[in-house]
């Protein structure tokens, strides 16, 4: 039997804050990794494995005395002990520390070679075909990786991620031929893992979704400074984040082209006054070339994050942060009027519209109506749902409100999910309606042409499905603390109460190359 759903994700939909949905059964109030970046007042860092605070699947097999296989899974860096092995997965440094120690090593011994991230930076770093086959030799990689592993150690669970099918929408926006050379790459993969393995159960599985963007880029920082919401700098005076020096390797002194530019800014010439009439000229990209990052941003006017009285503070977060007293290093906004201006803001952000009348966003409200967890308040504190993902967000401020997408292709909140195996069982799924509102339900072949039987769609599966379904094909019980379900199609064996996460101190990142990564695909602004 072969299970196929459409499966909403987690907002946000993104690569750090999704897979530990994933992988954890829970919301990000519970897990709590929100974004790329974890904050700590106005000071921040790139999230890593200990700053997930709800157990993995495979700490939770391992304390029901299973071992697991798991290769390049995001925000599993460093990793912790338990039975079998890990790779880890973005964020992770280029050369990480592997469990059990010592096994990049013996990995790369066997197959040759292996890599977290692809040779070249970023978009601009190689030629289309070269990137194509970076990407081709990082799927490999996966591949090889697990299989050697997984004749290694012989668990009984195996858990592989490729990223690339990720990656390649951001730096290849719109080229449909590199895409379709990484899915068949992974596609490939995938069979040979299958053909190798021979797993009695296997669920495929997507963080997120991809796709076009139609709508505009709402900046919303500019929304909130005609609001009255946020204040600026300019002249190269710290805001918060300061996306400059990650672009760019940053650090050090200002020269004398930034003293001369922070200058500029302080009366009114900021880059992005520059920037319109470079672009009004044709110019910007030759420009670009040949300017360093840090000048630009030592003309760029930037948000006042202690001086605001609300802002956002990154665009993954969706949402907007209140600069409240007591929590803030620096905030502005007293105890008394927290209420007030959130309903404010919601108002305000419910009610904006695109040129066209569309609404900028589908859903605007308080935290406690997305998250629930310990880790709740960590959230920004009004939270917004673009309008179908088609509307691009941005934190930055350029002068105008509305503009073009800065990436056309982005992340969207419906992704896949499949499953089939020995424990799946069709009978009980429900049939669910397409976009015509017809129910679906079909016959589909096996990759070599046999029937496979039934295939089915999921009604309501979701990202929070996935570790209890995995459990379940195990003959485990979920984890009472799991905010999703087993999927209808496995029989589900109950609910218990797991050991919860035995976290060590958080430790810090602080990696400039796993920031410039995350800053090349457009995840750091």
């Amino acid at each position: 039997m072969i299970v196929r759903a459409s499966k909403p994700c987690s907002s946000p939909p993104w690569t750090a804050s999704a897979w530990p949905s994933l992988y954890t059964g829970t919301n990000p109030g519970k897990h709590g990794v929100y974004s790329f970046l974890a904050f700590a007042g106005y000071d921040w860092d790139v999230v890593n494995a200990t700053h997930v605070r709800e157990p993995a699947l495979w700490e939770l097999l391992d304390a029901r005395g299973l071992s697991s296989v798991v290769v390049n899974v995001p925000v599993t860096h460093p990793p912790r002990p338990f039975s079998g092995a890990l790779l880890p997965g973005y964020t992770a440094p280029e050369d990480p520390e592997g469990h059990p120690e010592g096994i990049m090593s013996d990995v790369r011994e066997a197959i040759g070679d292996y890599r977290v991230y692809p040779r070249h930076e970023n978009a601009s770093d190689g030629g289309r075909n070269e990137m194509i086959d970076n990407y081709r030799e990082l799927v490999a990689m996966r591949g090889a990786a697990f299989r050697y592993l997984v004749r290694e150690f012989d668990p009984d669970f195996g858990f592989c991620q490729f990223q690339v099918t990720d990656s390649v929408f951001h730096e290849r926006p719109g080229d449909i031929g590199a895409v379709r050379a990484v899915y068949e790459a992974v596609d490939e993969q995938v069979r040979e893992i299958l053909d190798a393995c021979e797993p009695e159960n296997v669920i495929l599985a997507s963080d997120h979704g991809m796709g076009r963007y139609e709508g505009d880029e709402f900046r919303v920082n500019e929304f909130l400074r005609e609001a009255g919401y946020v204040a600026t700098k300019r002249g190269g005076e710290k805001g918060m984040p300061a996306w400059g020096p990650l672009r760019d390797g940053g650090g050090g002194e200002p020269g004398p082209l930034e003293r001369g530019m922070a200058l500029a800014a302080r009366v009114g010439v900021t880059s992005q006054r520059v920037g319109w009439v470079l672009d009004s000229l044709g110019l910007t990209d030759l420009v670009l070339d040949v300017v360093p990052q840090r000048m630009v941003r030592a003309g760029t006017e930037q948000v006042d994050f202690a001086a605001s009285r609300a802002y956002m503070r990154e665009r993954i977060e969706l949402g907007v942060r209140i600069n409240l007293e007591g929590r803030e290093p620096a905030g502005v906004v007293p105890e008394s009027e927290y209420e007030t201006i959130r309903e404010d803001l919601i108002d305000r952000l419910g009610s904006v519209r695109t040129s066209d009348g569309s609404p900028v966003f589908e859903r605007v409200g308080p935290r406690e109506e997305f998250f629930d967890g310990p880790a709740a308040g960590e959230a920004v504190d009004v939270v917004v749902v673009p309008n179908e993902f088609d509307q691009f967000l941005s934190a930055t401020l350029t002068g105008t409100q509305f503009g073009p997408p800065t990436e056309p292709w982005n992340h969207k909140l419906t992704g896949i999910v499949a499953a089939r195996g020995e424990a799946i069982d069709g009978t009980d799924a429900a049939a669910v309606a397409d976009e015509s509102g017809a129910a679906k339900e079909s016959n589909t072949a096996d990759a070599d042409g046999s029937d496979a039987g039934a295939s089915v769609d999921i009604e309501q599966a979701h990202l929070f499905d996935v570790a209890p379904t995995v459990l379940a094909t195990l003959g485990l019980p979920r984890a009472e603390r799991m905010d999703g379900d087993v999927l209808s199609v496995v029989p589900s064996v109950g609910t218990e109460a797991y050991r919860t996460a035995d976290r060590d101190e958080r430790v810090a990142t602080d990696d400039r190359g796993v920031e410039n990564r995350l800053s090349d695909l457009g995840y750091i602004e």
